[in-house]
């Protein structure tokens, strides 16, 4: 491999010498990861031939989005489709989110993949629907995906977070949705950090208060419930979330800052994982929990605590942008031929940004061709009128 030093943009407008090293020495797993659940979340692919401007409806190259989830499948993940990565809310429409749904499951049939899916409310148009539209809307994405063989991800809705009045509203409509779903479904607690417009989920702005609604929405349909997926990035309410759970009630982490030492755990258990970073990391993450599954917890954390710093910039403040990060990551690695995204969102992450987000993906050993990487890094460059 080639010896590169890029000059990379870094905080207060200087440029700095980095020196590219090596991917690491990560291998696909031979036999299905047992230690943990875990699902990637994935995005997708835009086609670039298309408008895909804000507004627009989203058009997608469905070689390489379809593609994407044959290369997590490979790493020994499970698919998480249709979900906040994928833009859900943020660009991709329901009607196009459906169509992805149906298109993966089958294409999770083909190699045995595992697939879970979001259902949520955006195909409603009413600015302050009723709680039965609500939950109407919530029972009409979940057909489509237990229709399409997928495990439902009954998303957090931001309809029902302008309908609600109080924690016995979202109860109401959870009540109803779980009553009639068919196989147990993951809840999904997403915090205002990842959609500011889910602000005080749950009928509370108290974290607290939050949690004693989910824990008792938990307890009554513990039987319909598979899990739950906590993306509110604090771990120590992940922690004390996790000892209050139903037996056979899962923990899906969707903490994307300190995702390994959720996973790993503690003497009072541990962590499952539905994670956007997964998309960014997979290789490293799979390592690192291969190495968990033959009970190697040094070699775990070697592999993924390097893959932190990675995680906390991806997600860093506006948190909700990250999704810029995962499809300049994936156009980096080869996993497509261009770095556009639905709803023009390539443009939410300065070069700064997206230049230490290439620093730490080399540290990381994430970057699989560096020799790719690094040419598509400065044709980028290039472009914002840097020489490196």
């Amino acid at each position: 491999m080639t010896t590169h030093v890029l000059q990379l943009p870094v905080p207060g407008g200087r440029i700095d010498s980095h020196s590219v090293g090596s991917p690491g020495p990560f291998t696909p797993p031979r036999s299905p990861l047992r230690s943990r659940v875990a699902y990637a979340a994935a995005h997708v692919v835009a086609d670039p031939l298309a408008e895909n401007t804000p507004g627009s409806r989203a058009v997608l190259d469905w070689e390489r989005t379809l593609a994407f989830r044959h290369e997590l499948w490979r790493w020994g993940f499970g698919v998480a489709e249709a979900m906040d990565t994928a833009q859900r809310g943020m660009g991709l429409d329901w009607a196009t989110a459906a169509e992805l749904i149906r298109r993966s499951a089958t294409e999770a049939r083909t190699v045995g993949g595992r697939i879970v899916a979001g259902v949520s409310t955006d195909q409603l148009v009413q600015q302050t629907p009723t709680l039965d539209q609500v939950a109407g809307a919530y029972l009409d994405q979940l057909s489509v995906a237990e229709d399409a063989g997928a495990v439902p991800v009954m998303m957090a809705s931001r309809a029902l977070a302008r309908a609600a009045r109080g924690r016995e509203d979202y109860l109401a409509v959870y009540d109803k949705v779980l009553g009639q779903a068919s196989q147990p479904v993951i809840l999904h607690w997403l915090g205002e950090m990842f959609d500011p417009q889910l602000e005080a989920y749950w009928g509370a702005a108290d974290l607290d208060s939050a949690a004693d609604t989910v824990i008792s929405l938990l307890h009554t349909h513990a039987s319909r419930i598979d899990g739950i997926k906590l993306s509110i990035l604090d771990a120590d309410r992940e922690r004390a979330l996790r000892r209050r759970l139903p037996a056979g009630v899962r923990l899906y982490t969707g903490d994307d800052f300190n995702y390994s030492d959720l996973i790993r755990g503690d003497e009072e258990g541990y962590s499952d994982a539905l994670l956007g970073v997964f998309a960014a990391i997979a290789p490293a993450a799979s390592h690192a929990l291969q190495a968990l599954d033959a009970g190697d917890t040094d070699a775990y954390r070697e592999a993924m605590d390097r893959t932190v710093p990675l995680g906390r910039h991806l997600f860093a403040a506006p948190t909700f942008r990250y999704k810029c990060g995962v499809v300049f990551l994936a156009w980096l690695n080869g996993h497509q031929d261009h770095f556009t995204m639905v709803d023009g969102a390539q443009s939410g992450r300065s070069l700064t940004h997206l230049s230490e987000l290439f620093r730490l993906a080399d540290q990381a050993g994430v970057l699989s061709d560096p020799d790719l990487a690094v040419a598509r890094m400065r044709t980028l460059l290039q472009i914002y009128g840097v020489v490196s």
